[in-house]
């Protein structure tokens, strides 16, 4: 029998110029997207990811001390319990990427990830944290995660987190796969350049080598006062073979994307490529040696 899954994944402007208080930016961009989650739950998505440290902009293209501010304790802040809430509200699986304060003065880049009836399921850590010029300076605000590569027994289905950078590293998702993901989420924040061909590349290619389902969501625009580039938006589903079944098509604007899915399509797949059965792991030791 199908497995029918309909996902959404929500990609936002920012609503307040980031020369505002840290404050006043987080409630705005917390209002904003509990009005684009109501929209999602109204077009029947089960499951939702939000963008990369969704509450804020990437402020990673400065480094100052005030974007501490923006922290909550995973799952005891006020956004977890609220998402919670909404996920009650609405019977849908949320995946919620915030700025985390594990404890005072160490703060992780970590998505929440709650269950359709509201139960706080666990949360995913970004492994790879970048520190490269011009302005993704990371390193300042986020230790690297420490939680190795969970997947989430979600009321979908099995859900497994990727952030950003992360993506540009297949052991991470080849262990997302091995751990039984069947819908992988990467929240991001990337910008127009010399990679953005890699933005409908690499994951693509991710579903495929693990034959999971990807959701992949990028913000759109661009965000003052930085000059590091244009988030380009272009969010996108992926199935299990790496064709797109939902993609926007706007770079610089609100959007969400709706993808019907059949996780069932995944045993469909595998039992035709065969690639976990193929595995030699055994010959594999020199992509792990420090």
């Amino acid at each position: 029998m199908p497995r029918p899954v309909r996902g959404a994944l929500i990609q936002a402007t920012l609503c307040e110029p980031s020369t505002s208080p840290v404050d006043k930016i987080k409630k705005a961009m917390i209002d904003k997207h509990v009005a684009l989650i109501e929209q999602a739950a109204s077009q029947g998505a089960q499951v939702v990811c939000l963008q990369e440290i969704f509450y804020g902009p990437y402020f990673c293209a400065e480094q100052e001390c005030k974007w501490y501010d923006s922290t909550e304790r995973i799952p005891d802040g006020p956004t977890t319990k609220l998402m919670q809430e909404l996920a009650k509200k609405h019977k849908m699986v949320i995946v919620v990427p915030m700025y985390e304060e594990d404890i005072t003065g160490v703060y992780y880049n970590t998505a929440a990830v709650i269950d359709a009836g509201g139960e706080y399921l666990g949360k995913f850590r970004k492994v790879h944290i970048p520190h490269c010029n011009p302005g993704f300076w990371e390193k300042f605000y986020f230790k690297p995660g420490n939680l190795g590569y969970p997947v989430f027994d979600t009321r979908v289905g099995k859900v497994g987190v990727y952030i950003c950078y992360d993506r540009h590293f297949p052991e991470g998702a080849r262990c997302l796969g091995l751990g039984g993901a069947e819908i992988v989420f990467n929240p991001s924040a990337t910008v127009a350049g010399l990679s953005e061909y890699l933005w409908k590349l690499e994951q693509p290619a991710h579903a495929v080598a693990n034959q999971f389902f990807v959701g992949a969501i990028n913000r759109p625009g661009w965000e003052e006062p930085w000059s590091i580039g244009e988030f380009y938006g272009q969010s996108y589903f992926c199935d299990p073979r790496g064709q797109f079944i939902a993609q926007s098509e706007k770079r610089t604007d609100d959007d969400i994307v709706i993808a019907d899915m059949d996780l069932d399509l995944i045993r469909e797949v595998r039992n035709t490529w065969q690639f976990f059965r193929d595995r030699r792991p055994e010959t594999y030791g020199a992509i792990v040696a420090p």
